[in-house]
């Protein structure tokens, strides 16, 4: 036979004990607080994670025999915005930087736009062979991209694109990845309950996506738009491919720092630092809604 321990009771309430766990005591909502462990090892993690950008600041900031010192230079120096005027004169980083800023925004929009609504139509709609064209999807992500860039080029070549920003854009404007995790998210987040009162009510199949879907995934594109702005941002390989020398994106400008039998690293860190800015930027206005949409993901989950 089994007892039962009366725990006391305040205006009707029951009181915890002091037997039950801690976690049950804690009032619903109320945040938890890191030991000391916790936040030394946040510190060190930071310290790492902001190292490489300070210590390119350091860099850009000293002349080339400065940095070839038995002991290298800790920090910055005055001869930085010298070394960016040096870094225009030879590269054109302002032309680049626009290329850039238009190649990875049209990239963006295109790849959320369209891998939403791929994604979609994989997750919630059903058509015969769905599952065949996704696991098709699914298998181009492990083809390296290198075998098919001959032909890409010629393809490009032959629609007069060659040289042109266009060659950059046109391929990449959906990604299986962005098309699997949008799959992935809707089928998850978005109810079947949902779908079917639209099409119960009278909406299109585009209404449904646009006032039902598009509502609820918006974590997800957020999460999908930076992961592809910076992908596009720091491609070289393919725009030193299909671009020249006198129009290219700010990566393949940088090329034109190396040049010279002894290049000056200082002006190639100071033309990076150059280039790293407007990510920075992006970063600092999407990072809490990146965080908060990866948040809202897995509690969705």
């Amino acid at each position: 036979m089994t007892s039962t321990v009366d725990r006391p009771e305040v205006h009707g309430k029951v009181v915890a004990t002091g037997s039950e766990p801690r976690r049950r005591q804690r009032h619903r909502g109320q945040p938890m607080h890191g030991g000391p462990g916790t936040y030394l090892a946040l510190i060190v993690v930071t310290i790492v994670s902001v190292f490489p950008l300070y210590y390119t600041i350091v860099m850009a900031s000293h002349t080339n025999a400065e940095l070839a010192r038995k002991t290298p230079p800790l920090l910055p120096s005055t001869a930085l915005f010298g070394n960016i005027s040096k870094a225009f004169e030879l590269a054109p980083l302002n032309k680049g930087l626009v290329n850039s800023v238009i190649v990875s925004s049209c990239i963006t929009a295109g790849t959320v736009a369209f891998c939403t609504l791929a994604g979609f139509a994989f997750a919630k709609l059903r058509f015969r062979g769905s599952n065949v064209l996704l696991g098709l999807c699914v298998v181009t992500m492990m083809v390296p991209m290198q075998m098919g860039i001959i032909p890409l080029y010629m393809l490009m070549a032959r629609l007069g694109l060659a040289n042109h920003i266009e060659a950059v854009i046109l391929p990449t404007l959906v990604t299986a990845f962005g098309v699997f995790f949008m799959r992935q998210y809707i089928a998850s987040a978005v109810p079947d309950e949902l779908i079917e009162a639209g099409f119960v009510d009278g909406a299109n199949t585009f209404r449904i996506f646009r006032s039902i879907v598009v509502p609820a995934v918006r974590p997800a594109m957020t999460v999908l738009a930076m992961l592809t702005f910076l992908t596009a941002w720091n491609d070289f390989f393919w725009p030193i491919i299909a671009l020249s020398s006198q129009n290219p994106t700010v990566q393949v400008s940088f090329q034109s720092l190396a040049t010279g039998y002894a290049p000056e690293q200082s002006i190639i860190m100071a033309g990076t630092l150059y280039g790293t800015l407007p990510v920075l930027v992006v970063f600092a206005l999407l990072g809490r809604h990146i965080v908060g949409g990866i948040m809202q993901g897995a509690v969705k989950g």
